[in-house]
């Protein structure tokens, strides 16, 4: 098989000039340092301009940029975003090499290179800081790797001063900016991650196949194993410890001469003492399923919304709106949780397949308005174009609301996710294709409802801390990782007290603290700056304010040479000479893949995409020199317009019963999306859709074993076909998984849908009914255990874990029955995994005489509730 470097050509037969991209760096205790090469190649006859749309995460800190051409390297400087373009612009306009980094948003950028001379290699290079904090042991790191398509709302105005593929919008004036072309493109990715968190971890990735070679010590070396692979999902690793502080720094110091030191100090806070019994909650699901959710991401939503829903508590009451184009709600208004109300939402979410656009601004809106003071849950893959109007809808409509998201699928655009959670004191968590879903949505969930500590003061004895940040202190949830950063002008030993309040209960946590007088950490102190920046970007000033307040931000970037909306890194290599070019450069846009299990690009089974030239758009403001436009082949994506005009969403409070759910699509009707992607002079492609497939796909149905293998391979980076190694190992053991529960019989899977809302099983016989319920549900676990399923298994660990929560509840109410009370404690330690759980079990259990000396050993405590089952 001969590799091309490109599968994009012009109407001359050039390609494209990316050759390919590599990712290094170091993931240390306390934070990332990751270095992002592009590597570039005019094999043309004249200079060129390449441009290239690409993703950040959004909480990464950009720290340096640089070009090296001609055995050369040149480092970037910050500054002002339009001073640094007219940089750019008079060193390309005069013949130079130069290099422009734009933020587009939180988590996209551009880059300009100009003036690539032909048959020469370039070599930009991005180096971006993360923050890494553990939790229970563990470190998730991600980067995504392309910017997937955007529903684009709103009607087309205003100039492009961009080469995406969408025009920009009255709601999305920058649309084409945020939208490169999709084409089908041949470069790739390779990696070289060095991992050091201060103990030996176990790494995983479940988005690829790796290999992780031990060096000395605790560090380790992550790559690709077949070292090269397509930019069409997200890169996420996974890296674990027994031991939960062998990831964790709770306080990291920079100070270099006399100048005032830079602090980072992270707490994990344990508030479960404080714990009184939780309020009622009112909970509103909002579920994703517009077109872009096609293919794996809407059975994953479906199965992470099901685990929700049996999370929520009697007394709760709660609502689920489905999104696309428009919405519509199980129920007019939230209903209280009770057992038919779990089974009714259960079909109803079950009916739903995906169509449409993303049109998340009504029903965020309309949650907010239904449950200001309440929990909204959110299941996107998070692709749209108005982030901030939909935020400042949603802000504008709660009072207390709190955003919980779950980020869905490949390519998910965290940007929007992490702003809501941030600015409402919710939280977020990221589900890709072969991770586990029941632990993320549990832990989510312990989230929303965990003891919390708002109203938080800070006050430093001993020492000086100042220019704190964030300015406003976020509140503390237990067990999260909590950090607050700042400045101290001297060094010396202290104390730093947090006060707030957690419920009616007042609180207080002293930390004893040593602000080093040298300490060589720039990380640090490029993190509070970012930090500090962010505080600012999202103070809300208008008028003559926000001028000075954008003027401080410019100011404190270009200090610490940070990338914001405000300023850019520009380079430039002076040339003389046969390397000094003549002339304006012929501008080339770098395609980007279709995302991986996205149905619409026919990746459901992450084929490759058809092949598809990339438009060259005219009429972008940034350079004023000729572009070579490229000619579309029938079925090439333009752009992803507003919808058409369509009928008035339902209303959230109409009369009647719940609406019915939507009738199945049939396979051969292209989804909303599908249809509105290409343009007035071209028609789309038959893009076949197949049935779903990948993590859940052998349980909500989907393509057999057989269908799979007669799937044609991919010719270029098909990372998860057969032989691939780790991708077909996940797939079998999905498919083990389904069987193991088959082979369980009728038994487990009736056992668990008999499971009540409360979370406890129905009990017979003689005794109060909270004793009756007690040993039904022990009994119910002692069997799900004997099957092998606990609070740690793949797809009925949620289900053990409410069971479990509701005995802990219950058990009050057992102490005139101690046998009863020892069998439920005792089974609900043998299926509980967490040592947080079993420490609450340990408690609950002290005034038990039967369990004294029996928890913690496992064989000897099976026996005693054997026993105690028989009776």
């Amino acid at each position: 098989m001969t590799k091309e470097h490109a599968g994009l050509f012009t109407r001359e037969g050039a390609q494209v000039p990316l050759q390919g991209v590599e990712v290094t760096g170091e993931l240390l205790g306390g934070h990332a340092r990751v270095r992002v090469r592009q590597r570039y190649l005019n094999d043309s006859q004249r200079p060129i301009e390449a441009v290239y749309t690409f993703p950040l995460p959004s909480d990464g800190t950009l720290s340096a940029f640089s070009m090296t051409c001609a055995g050369r390297r040149v480092e970037g400087i910050v500054k002002e975003r339009e001073e640094a373009f007219r940089a750019y612009d008079d060193a390309v306009t005069a013949g130079h090499g130069a290099a422009l980094l734009d933020e587009e948003r939180s988590n996209v950028f551009t880059a300009q290179v100009g003036n690539l001379l032909p048959n020469e290699e370039t070599i930009i290079e991005v180096e971006f800081l993360q923050a890494v904090t553990a939790e229970e042991g563990s470190v998730r790191w991600m980067l995504p790797t392309l910017v997937a398509p955007r529903y684009i709302p709103g009607n087309a105005a205003g100039d492009r001063t961009g080469h995406g593929s969408a025009e920009p919008t009255s709601r999305v004036p920058d649309a084409d900016r945020i939208s490169p072309p999709i084409g089908q493109v041949h470069y790739g990715l390779r990696m070289d991650l060095l991992v050091d968190l201060g103990r030996e971890v176990i790494v995983e990735s479940p988005s690829h196949a790796i290999t992780v070679t031990r060096e000395s010590g605790t560090r380790a070396r992550v790559s690709f194993s077949r070292g090269e692979v397509s930019l069409d999902r997200d890169l996420v690793l996974s890296l674990r410890s027994s031991d939960s502080s062998a990831v964790f720094t709770p306080l990291a110091t920079h100070r270099k001469g006399d100048k005032p030191g830079t602090f980072a100090l992270t707490v994990v806070p344990d508030l479960l003492g404080m714990a009184s019994a939780p309020p009622k909650q009112e909970v509103i699901f909002l579920v994703d399923v517009s077109g872009s959710m096609d293919g794996e991401s809407l059975p994953q939503a479906q199965a992470a919304l099901r685990l929700c829903l049996r999370h929520l508590r009697e007394g709760d009451r709660f609502n689920v709106i489905a999104f696309e184009s428009s919405f519509r709600s199980f129920q007019p208004l939230p209903v209280p949780f009770t057992q038919r109300m779990l089974e009714e939402a259960d079909r109803w979410v079950a009916a739903l397949r995906a169509d449409g656009g993303t049109e998340l601004l009504g029903p965020m809106q309309a949650a907010a308005r239904t449950a200001p003071d309440g929990v909204l849950v959110l299941l996107t893959d998070g692709q749209v174009g108005n982030e901030e109007e939909i935020l400042r809808a949603v802000l504008a409509e709660r009072k207390s609301a709190r955003v919980y998201s779950f980020g869905i699928g490949t390519n998910v655009s965290d940007a929007l996710l992490r702003d809501m959670a941030k600015q409402t004191g919710g939280d977020v968590e990221f589900i890709h294709p072969g991770e586990r879903i029941d632990d993320k949505v549990v832990a989510q969930f312990s989230r929303a409802l965990a003891p919390r500590v708002t109203e938080l003061q800070v006050t430093f004895e001993g020492i000086e801390g100042t220019e704190l940040a964030p300015a406003e202190l976020p509140t503390m949830v237990d067990g999260v990782p909590w950090t607050l950063l700042g400045r101290y002008p001297t060094p010396g030993t202290g104390k730093v007290t947090l006060r707030g309040r957690s419920g009616r209960e007042p609180f207080a946590l002293t930390v004893n603290v040593n602000f080093l007088a040298e300490s060589d950490r720039p990380a640090v102190e490029k993190l509070w700056a970012a930090e500090r920046i962010k505080s600012w970007e999202a103070a809300g000033l208008t008028g003559r304010r926000a001028e000075s307040m954008k003027k401080r931000i410019v100011d404190l970037a270009v200090e610490h040479q940070i990338v914001t909306r405000y300023t850019s890194f520009v380079v430039v290599e002076e040339r003389t000479g046969d390397r000094r070019a003549s002339g304006q450069p012929e501008t080339r846009v770098v395609p980007v893949n279709a995302p991986a299990g996205w149905a619409m690009f026919g990746t459901q089974k992450n084929e490759e995409a058809e092949a598809a030239p990339v438009v060259q758009r005219p009429g972008a403001r940034r350079r004023g020199g000729p572009q070579q436009p490229v000619m579309p082949a029938p079925g090439a994506p333009m752009r992803i317009p507003a919808p058409a005009p369509m009928a008035a969403a339902p209303s959230m409070a109409s009369a009647g019963g719940p609406p019915p759910p939507p009738a199945p699509l049939e396979d051969s009707a292209p989804s909303f999306e599908s249809r509105r992607m290409v343009s007035k002079s071209s028609q789309a492609p038959d893009m076949a859709k197949k049935k779903g497939g990948g993590l859940l796909g052998a349980i909500f149905g989907g393509a057999s074993r057989k269908e799979k293998d007669s799937l044609a391979a991919p010719e270029f980076y098909d990372d998860d076909a057969p032989g691939d190694g780790m991708a077909l190992e996940q797939e079998e053991s999905t498919l083990e998984r389904s069987r193991d529960v088959a082979s369980h019989g009728a038994g487990a899977e009736a056992l668990l849908g008999r499971q009540l809302a409360n979370g406890l099983w129905a009990g017979t016989g003689s005794g109060p009914e909270p004793v009756q319920q007690a040993r039904a549900t022990a009994l119910a676990l002692l069997e799900l255990l004997r099957e092998g399923i606990t609070s740690s298994h793949a797809l009925h660990g949620a289900q053990v874990k409410k069971a479990v929560e509701a005995l802990l509840t219950l058990a009050s109410q057992l102490t005139g029955s101690p046998d009863v009370a020892e069998l439920a404690l005792g089974v609900a330690w043998l299926v509980a995994a967490g040592p947080r759980t079993r420490g609450r079990i340990e408690q609950a259990a002290k005034p038990l005489a039967g369990l004294n000396g029996r928890l913690g050993n496992d064989a000897e405590l099976r026996q005693h509730v054997d026993t105690l089952a028989a009776r």
